[in-house]
């Protein structure tokens, strides 16, 4: 297949969706959401627990911004006993249609409903980028049991794979959001602005093969189509499909993530950037 096949037409980028309205515009898709939005990998979860120092089987653990629980679902088949917390009606509906035997509370991170020092770790996936960093990591600090851990993790497209790079740039272009900014939310220093907490990041890749009808589900349940606009995202929509049906007439294509792990146990000793002792040599 030829790259032009996945080049974007050029038109003018125009303003992006208001952050707030993105952040409110899963719940009225939470069921296209729960269907077609990528999990996580077994790898991730096992990278979790090396990083936070703790087996997740028997940890109290509170999923933020939990959504439609899938990631809630993932700790709990891991042994964790989880809480779920969601802000949005739609979403925290859907989750408990999703996963009736599952604890779920409303709330968000800038103001946990959770009582001081009762969990061992603290989740965020797919869902930092909806906090206040300036609250929510104090928060944090605040449930979070000496030696506990807070874990952010985000499924974000493999860029080194031509036509998923060139699928972002379009979502770039017809949505006027800054791509590369929103990455960079991904890395330490944004995650934590503040400073206050050390964290560790890794990265997970991995893919999964789906219909073409199955990607284009999945990226319609993302912010920025939802929020676009309905006649915007269903044009959006028809040229990827008819570049993509173009680019790989078996109808499927094969989705892959770089999954990203940020882990920071609390409190961080020595303190962030600060040395520690010198090694005794007696």
């Amino acid at each position: 297949m030829s790259p032009e096949a996945f080049e974007p037409s050029a038109t003018a980028s125009p303003a992006p969706p208001d952050p707030s309205v993105r952040a409110h515009s899963f719940n009225a898709a939470a069921a296209r959401y729960a269907a077609h939005r990528p999990s996580y990998p077994p790898a991730l979860l096992d990278a979790l627990e090396e990083l936070a120092g703790r087996a997740l089987a028997g940890s109290r653990v509170a999923d933020v911004g939990a959504g439609t629980g899938i990631a809630t679902a993932l700790l709990h088949a891991r042994g964790a006993d989880v809480l779920a917390v969601e802000p949005g009606d739609g979403m925290a509906a859907q989750f408990r249609r999703c996963h009736p035997g599952l604890p779920i509370v409303r709330g968000d991170g800038n103001d946990l409903p959770l009582a001081d020092g009762s969990l061992d770790l603290l989740t965020y996936a797919q869902a930092w980028h909806w906090a206040d960093p300036a609250r929510a990591v104090p928060e944090a600090l605040r449930v979070l049991r000496p030696g506990g851990a807070l874990a952010l993790w985000w499924n974000t497209d493999a860029l080194d794979v031509p036509w998923i790079a060139q699928e972002a740039e379009h979502v770039a272009r017809h949505f006027g959001v800054d791509t590369a900014a929103e990455r960079r939310g991904t890395h330490a220093r944004a995650a934590d602005p503040t400073g206050r907490l050390c964290f560790t990041r890794r990265v997970v890749r991995w893919t999964r093969r789906v219909p073409i009808d199955a990607h284009l589900a999945n990226l319609a349940s993302h912010s920025v189509l939802l929020a676009g606009g309905e006649e915007r995202t269903a044009a959006f929509l028809a040229e990827r499909r008819a570049r993509l049906d173009g680019a790989f007439p078996d109808g499927a294509v094969e989705e892959t993530y770089d999954a990203v792990l940020l882990v920071a146990v609390t409190p961080p000793s020595p303190p962030c950037g600060v040395p520690g002792p010198p090694a005794s040599t007696a």
